[in-house]
């Protein structure tokens, strides 16, 4: 942890939300939490288009089955998780395949706190960003854009309340997810590069941002 930023303390919403975190993990393996690495990822990785391995921090990183899957293709990665629980599962995953994986038990939207000091060319957020509370999203985009390389990349998964064709442009609770104009929005000196659907049975997207040069 950094010595100079002395931890924060959650409020009550932060708190429900850290509490039906740990719920998912303690009852079994969240939905989030696959274990497959997402197609999305895998291109960035193995595909025509893949990006040159560089340093990657991986927001809500779950038992780090994407954090290996990185470390396995060249990258340095740093992960990060609010569910302690879920941090040691990710730890152990990392060293049964070998990989080297920084992995820190903390909050996305506290990474002052945390010894993820960047710059970082790829930012990697499996379902974590829409599952913050509302007035914690500027402190993780602000977290990201201060700890980003020039013309990084942010590769987000959410689930939102929105189809393509009518954009809603703001959301009222951390329950309804995540929009592309929110993140527009919040995420200054950021270029919002693409947004795909997901293939879930609710609306999910893969949104693509890239950090100006």
């Amino acid at each position: 942890m950094n010595a100079t930023h002395k931890p924060e303390p959650r409020d009550q919403e932060e708190e429900t939300v850290h509490r039906a975190l740990e719920g998912f993990y303690s009852d079994g393996k969240p939905p989030w939490d696959t274990g497959v690495t997402p197609p999305e990822l895998v291109a960035l990785t193995e595909g025509p288009r893949r990006l040159p391995p560089g340093r990657v921090l991986e927001l809500g990183c779950g038992t780090g089955t994407n954090a290996v899957h990185l470390a396995r293709h060249g990258w340095d990665v740093t992960a990060v998780d609010l569910i302690d629980r879920a941090v040691e599962r990710a730890r152990a995953k990392a060293a049964e395949e070998g990989v080297a994986v920084q992995l820190l038990h903390g909050d996305a939207t506290r990474l002052d706190e945390l010894d993820a000091p960047g710059p970082f060319d790829l930012f990697f957020d499996l379902s974590c960003f829409c599952g913050i509370p509302l007035h914690r999203r500027d402190a993780y985009a602000a977290g990201l854009t201060r700890r980003a390389a020039p013309g990084a990349r942010l590769l987000m998964f959410g689930y939102g309340p929105e189809p393509l064709a009518n954009p809603t442009t703001e959301i009222a609770s951390w329950a309804a997810g995540v929009t592309a104009d929110e993140l527009s929005a919040r995420f200054t000196g950021w270029e919002l590069l693409d947004v795909t659907p997901g293939t879930n049975s609710v609306p999910t997207f893969w949104f693509t941002l890239g950090r100006e040069v």
